[in-house]
């Protein structure tokens, strides 16, 4: 069975909630997955806008889980360690389109190491330290507008 990643907060292809967006409480969204395959030493989780007008906006890199994590609780802090977004902090920042409506992919990676990078790492360090290291991948697309 491959790997699967869902939320309780929104389904595939629907709209995320206020709640978990820049309009409004700007936590993370509750996360669960399922189908980690034996061998993962540690788990990577992306989530970006491909939708953004200045290229790919990072939302939240989070890297490092312990390859037995199999959820997130909403507004997740302390689990992994924390790469910088595109607003060039640590943790998730929520979709905050500027005008009509993004899809925002939550990105999840099974590893066969752990990545051992630093606090504030970028999605391309994070990215490139993983090539050659992934045995699974899965996503969950939620969609906001403004």
């Amino acid at each position: 069975m491959p790997i699967q990643i869902t939320s309780t907060a929104f389904e595939e292809g629907t709209t995320i909630p206020v709640k978990y967006t820049c309009d409004g409480e700007d936590i993370s969204p509750p996360l669960a997955w399922s189908g980690v395959p034996e061998g993962t030493q540690s788990l990577v989780l992306i989530s970006d806008d491909p939708d953004a007008p200045v290229g790919t906006w990072v939302h939240w890199v989070l890297f490092d889980l312990p390859a037995d994590t199999n959820s997130l609780p909403e507004g997740v802090q302390g689990m992994g360690t924390d790469g910088n977004n595109s607003w060039r902090r640590p943790g998730y920042g929520g979709p905050c389109p500027p005008s009509g409506t993004h899809r925002y992919f939550f990105k999840l990676y099974a590893l066969d190491s752990r990545l051992d990078l630093k606090e504030g790492a970028s999605k391309e360090d994070v990215e490139e330290a993983m090539q050659g290291h992934i045995l699974a991948q899965a996503q969950l697309m939620g969609k906001y507008g403004r």
